[in-house]
């Protein structure tokens, strides 16, 4: 393991490990590569989620292109029935299966790939890994619901190959019945379980507050985080996403999570242990404000598109 040289003035003053520049120095990268891991053990739960995510809509995945397969292989198509029936049959039967694959290989492949990138990729790759696996999820999750819907007409068509007229009504009429339902159970969950855009707390750090607004944190601390917060921010550049690369000018850093705005904006305690009523400015500490509540009024707003960019 390679190992950073030491700064010259401590290379200079000879005190070994004893030395007190020495000791500060290694205090120092300790504190930043503590910070680094706590960055990344935050954007893994990220990552274990989406992991997860993809998992569970595989699995239900491969089930339904196994019934799909079955519906082709193990269904004999009368000759006498007209040839739109049979067509329409063999179309639903075959996109259900062929979209339900798509999202096993596309669930596989994220689950897989994904968390490598996150472990064995250069510095920033965790960032880039879910920011991927948060795009390409939502389109093996889109595929999964085409597929699920192709499989209800399979259903309603194989009605029709087979059976009588007023048998393959009762089931046309079953499975009408049973796609209305599950839209409601869908548009009913999501509307309850849904977050609006302002609302959403990423595990990404971006230091784009500004200083004067953080009354009780001392602002040499506040740069210090800043300028290893956009460290970290040019290693994702670097890692692939040169979106996420810091612009120009002086850039600081922002809170992005309600409890983590509450710890900054905490009175610092004295040396009896009682809280201060004010920083070393002399200033009050900015107070918390409350988090904006949904209703469901603007969830409703926002539409059933909207839907697939918080899953």
């Amino acid at each position: 393991v390679s190992r950073r040289p030491l700064p010259p003035q401590a290379a200079k003053a000879g005190g070994g490990a004893h030395d007190p520049s020495a000791m500060l120095y290694a205090d120092k990268r300790a504190l930043e590569t503590n910070l680094k891991v706590s960055l990344l053990q935050i954007r893994e739960k990220e990552l274990n989620f989406y992991t997860q995510n993809c998992l569970a809509v595989g699995t239900q995945a491969a089930l339904l292109a196994g019934f799909a397969y079955a519906g082709l292989t193990q269904v004999s198509v009368p000759k006498d029935k007209p040839y739109i029936v049979k067509l329409l049959y063999l179309l639903f039967t075959t996109g259900a299966m062929s979209f339900e694959l798509i999202a096993v290989l596309n669930t596989t492949l994220l689950s897989m790939l994904g968390p490598g990138l996150a472990l064995r990729g250069p510095d920033g790759s965790m960032h880039k890994a879910v920011d991927g696996m948060m795009y390409e999820y939502r389109k093996a999750f889109f595929t999964f619901g085409l597929g699920l819907i192709a499989f209800h007409f399979s259903a309603l068509m194989f009605g029709w190959l087979l059976f009588r007229p007023w048998v393959a009504i009762s089931i046309t009429c079953v499975v009408i019945i049973a796609l209305r339902v599950l839209w409601r159970y869908a548009v009913r969950i999501f509307q309850k379980f849904q977050l609006p855009k302002d609302m959403i707390i990423s595990g990404r750090f971006s230091p784009d507050a500004d200083i004067t607004t953080t009354g009780g944190v001392d602002p040499n601390d506040q740069a210090t985080l800043n300028r290893l917060i956009e460290r970290e921010q040019q290693a994702a550049a670097v890692a692939g996403r040169p979106s996420q690369a810091p612009g120009g000018g002086p850039s600081q850093y922002q809170p992005t999570s309600h409890a983590e705005y509450a710890t900054m904006h905490a009175q610092p305690a004295n040396g009896n242990g009682a809280g201060s009523s004010s920083n070393g400015s002399g200033q009050q500490p900015t107070p918390v404000p409350d988090r904006p509540k949904a209703n469901d009024r603007d969830l409703q707003k926002q539409g059933v598109a909207s839907w697939f960019k918080f899953m």
